[in-house]
């Protein structure tokens, strides 16, 4: 049995056709009732004064989508989650299924690229050669439904363990701070000697806090 397209995907699909329960002509002047349904799908064929309920619009449309179903299913050749197949089948529901057949939005999926869709959905807004802000909106909107769920974290991700910063270890700051009450107590004195060890202490100090920066700089990397 061919693929059908989810309940959610039915939704968002009948959300960006439109409904339509009295028979009217396209801006193609094509004759057009329910769920965009045209002559060119099959019976019923809409005509002037037609008028059918909403459970029927969504009959027709069900029995139109399937051709759209099975060209998903027997052209795509990775597997795509309920999602991922709304959406191609209300891209080609609405391109038709030789445009998407020949797009390069299909051979780059089958390549494995799934990230390309959305961009390469963006690609099919014009009509007549001129940008159109319905199919724009469309677009997009199948875009999103297609990266719907894709970015869900694993519940077997554990959370990296926080770094701690080597200059506010314990045994960091003791060392500094006994370097820096000698360095006090030798600043108070006089003479070479002193002077001498202070300096000493200076240069140990700085030692220490230029080998933390160092060991937390190779840590993060």
């Amino acid at each position: 049995m061919t693929r059908q397209i989810s309940q959610h995907g039915l939704e968002k699909l009948k959300q960006w056709e439109g409904l339509e329960t009295e028979a009217y002509r396209d801006a193609g002047g094509v004759w057009t009732i329910g769920y965009g349904h045209t002559a060119a799908a099959g019976t019923p064929v809409p005509h002037v004064g037609m008028v059918i309920t909403e459970a029927e619009a969504e009959s027709i449309l069900l029995k139109d989508l399937a051709q759209y179903e099975a060209a998903v299913e027997n052209n795509v050749n990775v597997k795509l989650n309920d999602n991922e197949f709304a959406a191609l089948v209300s891209f080609s529901f609405n391109v038709g299924i030789n445009a998407f057949k020949k797009s390069t939005l299909l051979k780059k999926l089958n390549s494995g690229n799934y990230e390309a869709v959305p961009s390469e959905l963006m690609k099919w807004v014009k009509a007549g050669g001129k940008k159109v802000q319905g199919l724009v909106n469309r677009r997009r909107a199948e875009g999103y439904l297609w990266m719907e769920g894709a970015f869900v974290t694993s519940k077997d991700v554990v959370p990296e363990p926080k770094k701690e910063n080597p200059l506010f270890r314990k045994e960091t700051i003791l060392s500094v701070g006994g370097m820096a009450t000698g360095l006090t107590g030798f600043a108070t004195g006089s003479g070479p000697v002193q002077w001498a060890l202070a300096a000493v202490l200076v240069i140990g100090a700085a030692f220490v806090f230029y080998w933390g920066i160092q060991r937390m700089r190779s840590e993060e990397l």
